[in-house]
């Protein structure tokens, strides 16, 4: 039977936790959907990462609510999928920061993302009539911003190239506490649709130095010790390998992506199939990283149009056109 695509059928209620992981630092996660970050300063509060439509992100702001009246001056996109940034309008920030290039990445396929994530997540665009357009960041940076909420030191860098090109943490170097977005998840499945595969493992080498002793991932709980920290970060480095592993020897044998993704799905369900999203990311990270083993640097950009035809594909009889080599011998 052909899997319901995506996560069109995930459509339960999942129960949300604010967390404080640090004096005035907090995790809002919520059973594998995306998470959001909050830092309470002196004077002010920073969101890290917006939702997906203003509906949800209300959510975020009744739980900063509870905790703090200061007003939420700053929003900072650790990259820029639709399901972190669409829902930026309701927080009023008097800043929106992101990379110089995750705000390229909005410029050139932003448009496209949004259609496309909708048409795969809709229980996380509940309310997606609330969403004023594209979000744009109001700062841009190159490389490293250092904020400063009144005595509390905030510093938001452009880490690399891993589950996109712009990749963008927080880290408070005096707490050791890092908001690490999508480059690292906490029992989740790494979305690699829009990866750098090659080096998303030395961006978690970066991390790993960083000695964090709570962590925000991007999706999954809060890491609240050093060694949750630690199997957060080399849960996600080792799901990264292994599916890079896995699909450049398949790419090698000159298998079709159809049979690449078959024996990798196989080989990887064993370890991380229980991973909250494991069957909706699949079918996108294999693809990804056929490509990358290929030789193609710059990920193609999804459409909803795109990623029907890859699911049909891989989850079906169908073939992607242009994507097929000789089968090989098995």
């Amino acid at each position: 039977m052909t899997k319901a695509f995506a996560s069109t059928a995930d459509l339960a209620e999942k129960t949300a936790s604010f967390e404080e992981i640090g004096p005035g630092l907090y995790a809002f996660t919520a059973e594998g959907d995306p998470n959001s970050g909050v830092i309470v300063g002196d004077d002010c509060v920073m969101v890290v990462d917006a939702q997906a439509t203003p509906l949800l992100a209300h959510r975020v702001i009744e739980k900063i609510r509870e905790v703090t009246d200061k007003p939420i001056r700053w929003l900072v996109l650790t990259h820029y999928h639709a399901v972190r940034t669409l829902g930026a309008s309701a927080y009023r920030a008097d800043q929106i920061v992101a990379s110089a290039a995750t705000r390229a990445l909005v410029e050139e396929r932003g448009e496209a993302d949004m259609a496309s994530e909708i048409g795969r997540f809709p229980r996380l665009f509940r309310g997606k009539e609330t969403i004023p357009g594209l979000t744009w960041p109001t700062l841009a940076f190159s490389s490293a911003l250092t904020v400063w909420l009144g005595s509390r030191e905030v510093r938001i860098v452009h880490i690399g190239r891993a589950h996109t090109a712009g990749d963008t943490i927080v880290w408070l170097p005096k707490e050791r506490v890092l908001f690490a977005g999508d480059t690292v998840e906490f029992g989740a499945t790494p979305y690699c649709g829009d990866a750098h595969l090659a080096e998303w493992p030395e961006v978690l080498a970066r991390l790993r130095a960083l000695e964090p002793v709570a962590l925000v991932p991007g999706r999954g709980r809060a890491a609240t010790t050093p060694a949750d920290c630690r199997l957060a970060i080399e849960g996600t480095e080792a799901f990264v390998r292994r599916l890079f592993a896995l699909v450049k020897s398949r790419v090698a044998r000159g298998a079709t992506l159809k049979k690449t993704y078959d024996k990798v799905v196989s080989a990887m369900r064993p370890e991380f199939g229980e991973w909250v999203i494991f069957d909706h990311c699949m079918p996108f990270n294999v693809a990804r990283a056929y490509d990358e083993a290929l030789g193609i640097d710059r990920p193609r950009v999804w459409t909803a149009a795109r990623d029907l035809e890859l699911w049909h594909a891989l989850e079906g009889a169908a073939a992607i056109a242009g994507v097929e080599k000789p089968e090989e011998e098995d």
